[in-house]
């Protein structure tokens, strides 16, 4: 190419220097293959690394054609998709060009984009053939057809430029010219959509992506019919067993996951709202029980982190059950951790956290009992009944006392008492619960003997129920009153106990 200007003026300025590669497109299935597109609407491809070039220019593409963005094709090795733009010589019309044989045939595929949308890139979406977005001068488009027929998909954007756009795992975030970048997350319900989903007849549960541990959690997106009068969400194992569930009147602040509406995140229970609705599983098992009041001093109740492995979404609505399969992954900025760790993990803080469930159900058990007591007292003055319900009552409390700090009121009151067995098992759960790695050395050693300490009172609790207990209720029954059951909160209709 000669100078810009020509001999005589010499201009270097250059806005009439054209002949530059704009945009590289590498395949994503053959190293070997490379596209080019120049500023002045050349297209070239290499088979061979860049050995030789073919000019597979498109019949249609304009004169000066910007080629501004190249996207070679995820699932097709002779495909590629190519935005050009011409805006520069006042030419605002939309070229997209599409090829699925190494360029030697090309179909312009632009129908449904406005005449006056000029394309900023194209891209081709990494988990579903056929489905492309558009980054253009207005807005945002797309199309599940591969590119023959296109609807927008600004939604709530502003008029304005998209530079660009990329799917990165189950997000799609676009740059803009001068107003930022935007994330639509989670697409999930966009990439599986299908005729079936539009002619389910009520609901439609969403195959969930994988899911990384130390994350965000398991986005479960599921789509109503109809506003539903009832939606639970539960989680099973591989082994089909129930690991969480998730329902209206789930109540314990440790033990919901995240429900989210379309515009937001909401309260614990699934959302059951029409259109298409979120959840989030925050990859845990279920929680160890607690009660109200309860205060523990550096200590958890949280579940276990869900190892590695596969698991299963079900769907409840209104008496409809949907499923599908999930699977979680292992976090890949930890390179130091194992999936034999996390399992390691998971095995001892699961059986921590029902050591703790046990002292703490024990201390729940116990003010059962105390309350029907008392409650049984009111209804009689027979002295025999009180001489039997006060045993009962001292007995039970002394172990509960053991159990847990009865004396804690306040977050600060374990800085002046001492914390108990149910405090130190939590805390043990906090320590092993926390990253992810393999528990220490000193864990299981510290669970043995907390284990131990534990059981010296639920073996006293229980030689208290077969003593005195029994005999209370023995008495009771003389008198014509409802025996007691610890399992049993009082004012609730609840079996007798033998």
């Amino acid at each position: 190419m000669g100078p810009s200007g020509g001999p005589i003026t010499h201009d270097m300025n250059a806005p009439e220097v054209y002949a530059t590669i704009f945009s590289i497109g590498p395949s994503k299935k053959d190293v070997n293959v490379i596209w080019t597109g120049s500023d002045d609407g050349l297209v070239y491809v290499t088979r061979d690394g860049g050995a030789h070039w073919t000019n597979v220019t498109p019949k249609g593409m304009p004169d000066f054609g910007r080629v501004s963005q190249i996207d070679a094709s995820s699932f097709d090795g002779g495909g590629a998709y190519i935005a050009v733009k011409r805006p520069l010589l006042d030419d605002t019309s939309p070229y997209i060009f599409r090829t699925h044989d190494y360029g030697k045939t090309w179909t312009k595929i632009v129908n449904g984009i406005s005449p006056d949308d000029y394309v900023h890139a194209v891209r081709e979406d990494p988990n579903r053939k056929g489905m492309l977005y558009a980054a253009t001068q207005h807005g945002v488009y797309m199309s599940y057809d591969d590119g023959d027929n296109w609807s927008s998909l600004s939604l709530n954007l502003p008029d304005l430029p998209v530079s660009d756009l990329i799917i990165w795992r189950n997000d799609l975030a676009i740059s803009t010219h001068g107003r930022g970048f935007y994330i639509l997350d989670n697409i999930v319900p966009l990439e599986q959509y299908s005729p079936a989903v539009a002619s389910a007849s009520d609901a439609w549960l969403f195959a969930p992506p994988p899911a990384i541990r130390s994350t965000d959690g398991a986005t479960i997106t599921y789509w109503l019919k109809h506003p539903a009068k009832q939606a639970n969400v539960d989680i099973l194992d591989a082994a089909g067993h129930v690991i969480r569930e998730y329902k209206p009147d789930t109540s314990t602040a440790a033990g919901r996951g995240r429900g989210r509406g379309r515009f937001g995140f909401g309260g614990g229970a699934p959302p059951k709202t029409e259109g298409v609705d979120h959840f989030t599983w925050d990859l845990r098992y279920a929680s160890a029980s607690d009660f109200p009041g309860m205060i523990l001093w550096g200590a958890s109740t949280q579940g276990p982190a869900a190892p590695p492995g596969k698991y299963t979404v079900r769907l409840v609505v209104d008496g409809r059950t949907l499923s599908q399969p999930l699977t979680v992954e292992r976090n890949p900025l930890f390179t130091d951790v194992s999936n034999a760790d996390l399992q390691a993990q998971f095995a001892l803080a699961i059986r921590i956290r029902d050591r703790l469930s046990e002292a703490n159900n024990a201390v729940i058990d116990i003010r059962n009992v105390q309350s029907q007591v008392q409650d049984r007292l009111k209804q009689s003055q027979d002295a025999t009944l009180k001489q039997l319900g006060d045993r009962l009552d001292d007995h039970a409390g002394a172990i509960e006392q053991n159990v847990y700090q009865v004396k804690n009121q306040s977050g600060q009151d374990p800085l002046n008492f001492p914390i108990k067995i149910n405090n130190r098992i939590g805390t043990l759960l906090s320590s092993v619960n926390s990253g992810d790695g393999a528990p220490i050395a000193n864990a299981e050693p510290i669970f043995n003997y907390l284990t131990g300490k534990l059981k010296v009172q639920t073996d006293a609790l229980a030689k208290v129920w077969a003593t005195d207990l029994t005999a209370f209720n023995a008495q009771a029954k003389k008198l014509g009153l409802p025996p007691i059951n610890p399992k049993c909160a009082q004012g609730a209709v609840c079996g007798i106990v033998p």
